[in-house]
């Protein structure tokens, strides 16, 4: 019975998580919508770090702040639309593993993915990842549009 009983307390503890951390996505999304910039920033924990689709974008929460201030300050947001989410728990309490399908009128369909953790001001997103999955049908031609890129810009470079 001492099992059930810890089953189903479990069960409630992460259906709560879960609800927070779709509210937290959410207002996440929706700050950015609305070039929100302290509401936006105040969802990410003091050591986030956010990664975007360029693979120079890796920025932590102070480097990310510089990048999207100036955006946010003119008004200039960005929308994201929430197309499937699937929230996970950790093993560890204070842990939720989370990634979402997303529609951008820029990049179409993306894939956010990440790590929040519960603080004292409640649920943060400690690591998002913003990325553009690419269709296995077309994958290798992207990979060479890719790479001809890159050694485009280092000849630029060098």
């Amino acid at each position: 019975m001492y099992r059930v009983v810890l089953g189903l307390l479990l069960v409630s503890l992460f259906s709560l998580a879960n609800e927070d951390a779709e509210q937290v996505l959410n207002r996440f999304h929706q700050a950015a919508a609305d070039a929100n910039y302290e509401q936006y920033m105040a969802l990410l924990a003091d050591d986030a770090v956010y990664m975007g689709t360029d693979s120079g974008e890796r920025w932590t929460k102070e480097q990310f702040s510089s990048f999207v201030k100036p955006y946010f300050s003119q008004g200039h947001g960005w929308l994201y639309h929430p197309v499937q989410r699937h929230v996970s728990a950790a093993q560890a309490e204070n842990i939720i593993f989370f990634d979402e399908l997303l529609e951008n009128k820029n990049y179409g369909r993306c894939r956010g993915s990440g790590v929040m953790i519960n603080t004292e001001q409640g649920w943060k997103i400690l690591q998002y990842n913003l990325s553009i999955p690419i269709p296995n049908a077309i994958a290798q031609n992207v990979v060479e549009s890719v790479k001809a890129y890159r050694v485009n810009k280092a000849e630029k470079v060098n």
